[in-house]
Order: structure tokens, then C-alpha cells, then sequence
């Protein structure tokens, strides 16, 4: 097998990739709207995992304690750009709360927990000269509180709060950064993977490329689209890279875990699916955002040829650079691909998209000829981000088979799925939730029996209300309410937790749906009834009349 004929067939594969997306949307596009819809009952594998998760800067709060450092959010929230200028100072205070939370999810019967570090907790200025005891016995007590209940830890080494001691050296902009990040995984594989068996570099790292420094809407609030945001995705994969490196070359054989990626992303819809060009279009969208990660990691350890081809193309037709893609170094591609053991995913919504020329602004959908659309039909959730379009998400987990994880053969992890909720007087009984979580992980089980998609685990954000970016409190997406108006932070479970905690013990789907209700408002009876001990607990009440009454 010459390097000549492994050049023909690498390039066969790559031009083969245009179609494997493009039949995801061939093969569904004669399906009914009620097929579509239909529920699929039953269980899913006997070895599937089930998790729930939370990041660190949004629960922890102790923001400086025991010497924590700055994150870019702490900075970012005491400037006052956050709803009605809260901030991540005390959050959930999940810090001084280890046995509440591990409670919580012992009662869910939770057999995972997917957290992340925070950086600056570990390392106060981001270097290992930094150390901080306290905070690396934080997460030791985390560890193993966890698994002395049965519950196996999933832990993010990065999930946005970057300690700000490296933003103020340029943050994921300075290519100086790889290092840094190498000293911070390098301990923490070290000093915690005897216990933790599943690693995830990055979570939703597109966000921070794209808020962080392209629209500023997130911190650092660099408003660069044009070159940062594209420089700062370039550093964050060689990272990526850098840190699996470090675990297969120093820690898998001992250890025996699995370090993948978390990358976010919408279903890309075409507006008109008889339209060439709106599939072309969506095809476009979902390689500005998923592609721009996945495909260096999970094929070939460069850019896609879409994207740096439409890129290119803009370039010309407006007479100026709207995106300046940097280029990988061919010893830099060889270490980049296949670097992940699985295929993380958090996915929450979908987009309708159409093809529109001729726009020379800066921006993603502008550099890639698309525009998004919502269907006014779809149901909202208090994000105007986020509608509930479940059957997306089976067609993004089947693109993302055929796209990437043909390749590499590693399995998908849904590694977050959920939405807010409003807070308002009924905050326990979250039924737009129950419906949302049942319609997507059914979606899922989809995936799984009808299209053979090769899908490990499914994980609900969050275990609990918390600090929710530049929305702060004001959106909940916890299967636990949080009272932050109280300094103790006591946590309620939601009706979505009973429902949860009711899928993971059938594992999927496996009563009829009038059975499962009933089973459920009963969980949410006996266990609720059981807790309430104080008169402020009453309200919870209603949560059991309203599930009554809808059985009835």
C-alpha cells in the first residue's frame, strides 16, 4: 500500500464527505411530519449512560476563596454587564456544598456527573508556579464523594472561565497559551485520573471563539470576527491536541480513560428542502460551527474544504478579507487528527436556513452566504436562542456519524441537552421541560434502534438552576430550583427531576406514556410529600395537584 495510492484514497474520502452530509438530508426529506413526530417506545442499550451536568463558574461561587483566581467571568460580571448586575461571586455555593449536590444526585439515581475545574481555582494565575491545595482538594472531596455513591465523574478541564491573569497576556488569542493549558491538564490527569475515567477538554468551545471574540457578547468582549475569533479556535484545537497527546503518551495505559471534546451545535435545516441551494446553504452553516472544530479533530486535521473555500471565495468576490482562516503546519495536522475518544456533543436547538448572496459584511452568516430562520410553530423556551425542535437533534447525531465519527469509529456522547425556563411563580412544576426532555431523548433512542448510530450516553444540563452567562439567574435551566434569593442556597427538585430520574431507571422508554405519567406524579407525591417539613416548603404542593389534574 504506497503513500500515492493512501494520498488517492484520502482524497476520495474527503470528497466523499459533500455527500455524505448531503444525503442526511435526502434521507429524511420524504419523511411526514407525523413519522417524524412519532414517539418510539422502548429502552436503550443495557450499557448506555445516563448523566447530568453543571460548570464550574455558573454553581461554585467562593470566588476568592481559599485564593482562587480571577476568571474573565468574575471580571466580566463585576463590570456589570449581567442582568441586573449579578455575578458568579457566590452562585450556587456549591464550594462549600459538596454532600447537598452529591445528595441530589443520589436521589436522581444519576449514575454520572459531568462538572468541569475551574482553572483558577487550581492555578490562580493560570501557571502551575500558582498552585492552590485547597482548591485541588476541592474537586478531591468532588471525586470521591461521587464515587463512594456509585456515581462515575465526567470532568471538563475547560468550559469558558479562563483565569483572567492569562486573558490580561492575550487569552486563546496568544498562541503562547498551548503551553499553559498543557502544565493545567498535565496535573490534573495527573492528580485526579486514577479516579476519573472520562476527560473532556473543551466545552463548547464555539462560543467562545465566536462570543468571546467575535460578537463580544461574552468576555473577553473582543469584537473581532475577522481574525481573533478564527485565531482563538486555532489555539483552543491545538490545545485540544496537545492535552490528548499528554494523556495517550502518559496516562492511558496506567489509567485506562478516554479524553474527547464537547463541541455545540444547532441542526442546520434547509429552509426549502427541495432547494439545492438552501441545502448547500445548511450544509455551509454547519461547517462555520460544528465543522470548524470537528473537522481537524475527526478527519484530517485541517479546515474543511468548504469552509476555507468559501472563505477564499468572499474574499474575492467583496475585494476584501471578511475571515482570515489561519493555516495548520502539515507536523501540526498530523497531531491534531484523531485526537478524541469520543465524539462529545451539546446540542439544544435548531435553525431553518436559506442561501443569501452578495452581503461583504463581517460575520458567519454574512463570510458564509446563509441566513437563519426560526419556524414561528416551533415552541419557544425563555431563550429566543432556543425552540424545542427535537427531531434535529437525530439529524444532526446522523450527520455527525457519516461526517466524523465514521472515521475514527469512536461513539457520541450527548454531553448537554436542555433549556431555561422563565423564573416566575411556578417554578417546580417545569412541564415545558418534562415535554422537552422526553421529546429530545426519544430522539435519540431514534438514533440509536432505527438508524444504528453508535451513541454511548445522554447528559441533561443542568443538575441545578445557576449563573447563566450575561442572562445571570434570570434563565433556569436546572432540573433542581435554586433559591437565590436565599444566602443558604437550598435546591428543590423540579418535576423534571422525578421525570429524569424515572428514565434512567427503565433506561429510555420501555412503560406506555400514560403509564410512565402516572409513575411519575406518583415519584413526585411519595418523595416530595416525604421532604416537606416546613411551611416554605408548601408551594412545592402545586406541583403535585398540577400532575393530578393532568393525569385526570
Amino acid at each position: 500500500f504506497s503513500y500515492f495510492s493512501y494520498l488517492v484514497f484520502r482524497h476520495m474520502w474527503i470528497s466523499s464527505l459533500c455527500i455524505c452530509s448531503t444525503t442526511i438530508w435526502e434521507k429524511f426529506r420524504s419523511q411526514t411530519e407525523a413519522e417524524r413526530d412519532q414517539f418510539l417506545s422502548g429502552s436503550f442499550p443495557v450499557h448506555f449512560d445516563w448523566s447530568v451536568s453543571s460548570e464550574s463558574f455558573k454553581v461554585e461561587g467562593g470566588w476568592t476563596e481559599h485564593g482562587k483566581g480571577e476568571t474573565i467571568w468574575d471580571r466580566f460580571s463585576h463590570e456589570g454587564h449581567v442582568f441586573e448586575n449579578q455575578t458568579t461571586d457566590l452562585a450556587c455555593d456549591s464550594y462549600h456544598k459538596v454532600d447537598y449536590d452529591v445528595y441530589l444526585l443520589r436521589g436522581m439515581m444519576a449514575p454520572n456527573y459531568q462538572f468541569s475545574i475551574s482553572w483558577a481555582r487550581i492555578f490562580s494565575t493560570g501557571r502551575k508556579e500558582s498552585l492552590i491545595e485547597k482548591g485541588v482538594a476541592y474537586y478531591d472531596k468532588m471525586i470521591d464523594t461521587l464515587l463512594q455513591s456509585g456515581i462515575e465523574p465526567t470532568v471538563a478541564l475547560h468550559h469558558w472561565d479562563l483565569p483572567q491573569a492569562l486573558q490580561d497576556s492575550g487569552g486563546w488569542e496568544n498562541d503562547s497559551i498551548v503551553e499553559p493549558f498543557r502544565e493545567f491538564s498535565g496535573f490534573c490527569f495527573s492528580h485526579y485520573g486514577d479516579r476519573v475515567k472520562t476527560w473532556i477538554t473543551f466545552g463548547s468551545p464555539w462560543v467562545v471563539s465566536n462570543l468571546g471574540y467575535g460578537t463580544g457578547e461574552h468576555p473577553p468582549r473582543v469584537k473581532d470576527p475577522i481574525i481573533t475569533s478564527y485565531k482563538v479556535t486555532h489555539n483552543i484545537i491545538k490545545s485540544h491536541a496537545e492535552a490528548w497527546h499528554i494523556y495517550n503518551d502518559n496516562y492511558r495505559k496506567l489509567q485506562g480513560g478516554k479524553v474527547g471534546i464537547a463541541l455545540n451545535s444547532d441542526w442546520a435545516e434547509p429552509r426549502n428542502p427541495s432547494s439545492d441551494q438552501d441545502v448547500a446553504a445548511a450544509e455551509r452553516y454547519l461547517n462555520f460551527m460544528l465543522g470548524w472544530f470537528a473537522h481537524p479533530i475527526f478527519v484530517d486535521g485541517d479546515y474543511s474544504t468548504v469552509l476555507k473555500e468559501q472563505i477564499e471565495k468572499k474574499k474575492g468576490s467583496c475585494g476584501k478579507e471578511l475571515a482570515r482562516l489561519p493555516v495548520f503546519t502539515e507536523a501540526e495536522k498530523q497531531r491534531i487528527q484523531g485526537t478524541a475518544d469520543f465524539f462529545g456533543l451539546n446540542h439544544h436547538t435548531s435553525r431553518l436556513i436559506s442561501e443569501s448572496l452578495n452581503s461583504c459584511d463581517v460575520g458567519p452568516n454574512n463570510v458564509g452566504d446563509f441566513q437563519t430562520h426560526i419556524d414561528p410553530t416551533w415552541p419557544p423556551t425563555a431563550s429566543d436562542q432556543i425552540q424545542s425542535v427535537p427531531w434535529g437533534l437525530r439529524r444532526l447525531l446522523n450527520y455527525i456519524s457519516l461526517e466524523y465519527t465514521s472515521i475514527t469509529k469512536v461513539p457520541i456522547y450527548v454531553t448537554g441537552n436542555g433549556m431555561p425556563t422563565e423564573y416566575n411563580s411556578d417554578v417546580f412544576n417545569d412541564t415545558e421541560r418534562v415535554d422537552y426532555l422526553k421529546a429530545y431523548i426519544n430522539e435519540a433512542m431514534k438514533a440509536v434502534h432505527l438508524d444504528e448510530i453508535y451513541i454511548q450516553r445522554f447528559t441533561v444540563q443542568s443538575l441545578m438552576d445557576g449563573f447563566e452567562g450575561p442572562q445571570g439567574y434570570s434563565q433556569r435551566f436546572g432540573l433542581h430550583y435554586v433559591d437565590f434569593e436565599d444566602p443558604d442556597r437550598p435546591r428543590t427538585p423540579k418535576a423534571s427531576a422525578y421525570y429524569y430520574s424515572k428514565v434512567i431507571e427503565r433506561n429510555g422508554f420501555a412503560e406506555t406514556a400514560t403509564k410512565a405519567k402516572i409513575n411519575c406524579c406518583l415519584s413526585v407525591i411519595l418523595l416530595t410529600l416525604s421532604n416537606i417539613t416546613t411551611t416554605c416548603q408548601l408551594p412545592v404542593i402545586k406541583v403535585l395537584v398540577d400532575c393530578l389534574l393532568n393525569i385526570c
